[in-house]
């Protein structure tokens, strides 16, 4: 019987890298999908061979946008797995005209037109891409249907929008943003540039902002909520898992807080 599995391997402003995998009876997936390449390759190693797995087993990678905390090791992955990189056009235009990526991303970029279904992993996976609020050159979140299995991964988004509520509300596993507490905000260290531009509708969610999003989009196959990119300095996982929990009060969702700087559990969907 197959399995849907998923992994953190980081998540947060220091880098973010997330795994998704379909199994069959075997210990290796037939599929496999990584969202966002903010780990070294080295890392990356670790964590597979913690599970029993290694590079070839990473089929796609989905970059969600161009902020060095998602693409600091863009270049090294290229280079080093070779594995197809899919990313909206606009994206990649932005990405291939870099010093930092161009020569390595270009042999293995693959765009994804808007607003249809495309089968990264033919009869596998599929995706479609929806564009978000902040402040990157393009930031977008991702409806993955992989092996019948619907994940929504939506991170570093400043607002919900009627299309990510869209995607939460079809989603059986939602990987969605609560960065920060807005008063731990207000009287943390950060300069108020830095808190406008963080609750300013192109930064990030906040947890009540997330836990509004919740009540909003829980539906019956809702299965899995993840939340993820905590501030290290202008939230807990307590807090976080607090305001959710009371959004999801009632219902069988298992709620998780994703670790910022470690790797999770091995998640089976």
């Amino acid at each position: 019987m197959s399995e849907i599995r998923f992994k953190s391997f980081a998540s947060g402003s220091s880098g973010n890298c997330y795994f998704f995998g379909l199994f069959d009876d075997g210990r290796h997936p037939v599929a496999s999908v990584v969202v966002d390449a903010g780990m070294g390759v080295r890392r990356l190693r670790q964590e597979l061979f913690a599970e029993g797995l290694s590079p070839a087993d990473c089929h796609a990678l989905l970059v969600t946008h161009d902020h060095m905390d998602h693409i600091c090791s863009l270049s090294a992955w290229c280079r080093s797995l070779r594995l197809p990189v899919w990313m909206p056009p606009r994206l990649l235009e932005v990405l291939s005209r870099r010093r930092q990526t161009a020569r390595s991303l270009v042999p293995v970029a693959r765009p994804l037109p808007a607003g249809e279904w495309t089968e990264i992993i033919p009869g596998l996976v599929g995706v479609r891409w929806f564009e978000v609020p902040h402040d990157a050159s393009q930031t977008v979140g991702y409806r993955i249907d992989l092996g019948g299995h619907r994940i929504a991964v939506m991170t570093d988004i400043g607002q919900m929008t009627p299309e990510a509520l869209a995607a939460a509300r079809e989603a059986e596993t939602l990987i969605i943003e609560s960065n920060y507490e807005p008063e731990m905000l207000a009287h943390g260290h950060y300069p108020p540039e830095l808190q406008a531009r963080i609750r300013g509708g192109n930064g990030h969610l906040s947890n009540g902002e997330c836990a509004a999003a919740l009540r909003e989009v829980l539906h019956p196959q809702l299965r899995n909520v993840f939340l993820c990119h905590l501030s290290e300095n202008n939230n807990t996982p307590e807090l976080a898992l607090q305001e959710s929990a009371e959004a999801l009060s009632g219902s069988a969702v298992r709620l998780v807080a994703l670790p910022r700087t470690q790797a999770s559990e091995f998640f089976v969907l």
